[in-house]
């Protein structure tokens, strides 16, 4: 509905004559004398060419145009406290709350999620940060699909799960790290077909490592077997210092390590990417269902279109449903023991 010509404080008096069926009511709700009332509704319909309440001397009831143009007004006032809402928040800085999930720090090289919490912190003191460590990426993926986080630092394959926008922030090839003594510690390349006939020591399912070398074996058509599975770097490398496993990894996992030979694979080398993630339709959170005001209205379609509290009529409604005895009270009252 296209309202030319008509002001808020023209609705806002019509919406209180509406909530009260009266104009002394709606004038003492508003706090102005009943002339003005009047002759804000008179205005009002002489704005839309339309009688908007039935008068009588008893009472003021809504007319079919009245009827129509009621929802409307509502939904009018109720955008105008949201804009200056909207401005408050402007004027008083960037506030509200924010939910980061990240990977455990080996899989973060040269991105300190302390260090960007801290710096993002000084310049808004008023936004609440938390921070969530999922167990694997996919977990963090889908948390950022449905909003239970509202980014996260994590690693995934080439491809971009729906749903997901992702920054690539690092990109390292991984490669094989073999303990002393293993039958391939001296290669200077190695094709994923080779290897196999080797146990592998490799995250759990959804970890991003773990999916960047599915990802590699499954396009060199080749096979692997993951013996031991962990959700721990330096017990996985440990494994491969003894011996037991293989493990491929990005180079800074054990760079450091002289017992770990690292082995550069030649062909299709799996990639550890590390991205930011947000959700593509990420919904603004001053309308969606999880923000209090949002909860409000869906509990009381009028809140925050009155333009004050509760009418006269719906506090007697209130006070004399609250004064009515419940079914079966006074015969419980009356047979208790004292």
């Amino acid at each position: 509905m296209y309202l030319r010509g008509v002001e808020l404080r023209q609705l806002r008096v019509f919406v209180a004559v509406a909530d009260e069926g009266s104009f002394t009511l709606a004038a003492d709700r508003l706090h102005v004398v009943q002339s003005a009332v009047s002759a804000g509704v008179r205005t009002l319909e002489r704005e839309l060419g339309a009688r908007l309440f039935d008068r009588t001397t008893r009472q003021v009831q809504l007319s079919d145009a009245g009827r129509v143009l009621l929802p409307e007004a509502r939904r009018l006032l109720a955008e105008e406290v949201l804009a200056r809402e909207l401005v408050q928040d402007v004027r008083a800085g960037l506030r509200g709350s924010i939910t980061i999930g990240t990977m455990q720090a080996q899989g973060m090289r040269d991105i300190s999620v302390a260090e960007l919490v801290a710096e993002f912190h000084a310049d808004h003191p008023a936004v609440q940060i938390r921070v969530r460590h999922a167990a694997t990426s996919a977990e963090m993926a889908d948390q950022v699909r449905d909003g239970r986080l509202d980014l996260a630092f994590l690693s995934l394959p080439n491809e971009t799960p729906p749903g997901l926008v992702l920054t690539l922030l690092t990109s390292e090839a991984m490669m094989l790290a073999a303990g002393p003594g293993h039958r391939l510690a001296g290669r200077k390349q190695i094709d994923l077909t080779e290897l196999q006939d080797e146990p592998f020591a490799d995250g759990p399912q959804g970890w991003g490592a773990r999916m960047a070398s599915d990802w590699a074996f499954a396009l060199a058509r080749a096979e692997r077997t993951v013996v031991y599975e962990m959700n721990d770097l330096a017990t996985m490398l440990d494994f491969v210092r003894q011996g037991l496993a293989v493990a491929l990894i990005p180079a800074y996992f054990a760079a450091q390590d002289p017992e770990v030979s690292l082995i550069p694979i030649r062909h299709r080398a799996p990639i550890f990417n590390t991205y930011l993630a947000t959700a593509r339709d990420r919904r603004d959170k001053r309308t969606g269902p999880g923000n209090p005001r949002t909860r409000r209205r869906e509990q009381d379609p009028h809140a925050n279109t009155r333009s004050g509290p509760l009418t006269r009529r719906q506090r007697r409604q209130r006070s004399s449903h609250r004064s009515k005895p419940r079914p079966g009270s006074a015969q419980r009252c009356g047979s208790q023991k004292h």
